[in-house]
């Protein structure tokens, strides 16, 4: 009898571990949202999204107001459309527009919103018109070396004529 009550608590033990690791891993990767806020959902078009993925957090002035909720491809307008969902109690002006940032050098990509000055609020459904897509570092790198390659070869300090 004794020997069946410990297994019993070994075993409670063990799956409140495993529980507590699932927890952890869903946290660590933005796939659990405990917030149980009312939120509103408003849309974005961007020409490249780059690596954000849906649940990427919105964020303004470093504080999340809200996660991207879905990301689909128009194919009529060529771009990709992101919906996001925006805790209820935060509100942003009609003309605030959005980023696509990283956190840190090789970070995850997130939503920066920056509110703009409009009297009006947006309201679910409604659409931000001001986007920046990513930065993507191969285009970063080929810009620069095609501008260097059409400035021409380089000249020592020996070569004045």
């Amino acid at each position: 009898m004794q020997r069946s009550k410990i297994d019993v608590w070994v075993g409670l033990f063990v799956l409140l571990g495993l529980a507590a690791v699932l927890f952890l891993s869903l946290q660590a990767a933005n796939l659990l949202n405990l917030g149980f806020q009312p939120t509103y959902k408003i849309s974005a078009r961007f020409d490249n999204i780059g690596g954000l993925k849906p649940k990427a957090a919105v964020k303004s002035a470093g504080v999340v107001v809200g996660r991207v909720e879905s990301i689909t491809f128009d194919d009529r307008s060529f771009q990709a459309l992101a919906v996001l969902a925006l805790d209820s109690r935060f509100t942003f002006p009609k003309d605030s527009s959005l980023k696509i940032l990283t956190s840190g050098l090789l970070g995850e990509q997130y939503l920066g919103l920056e509110a703009g000055a409009d009297e009006k609020n947006l309201v679910s459904g409604d659409s931000i018109q001001s986007t920046q897509s990513a930065v993507v570092l191969e285009n970063l790198i080929s810009q620069f070396l095609y501008g260097k390659a059409a400035d021409g070869p380089a000249k020592s300090p020996g070569d004045s004529k």
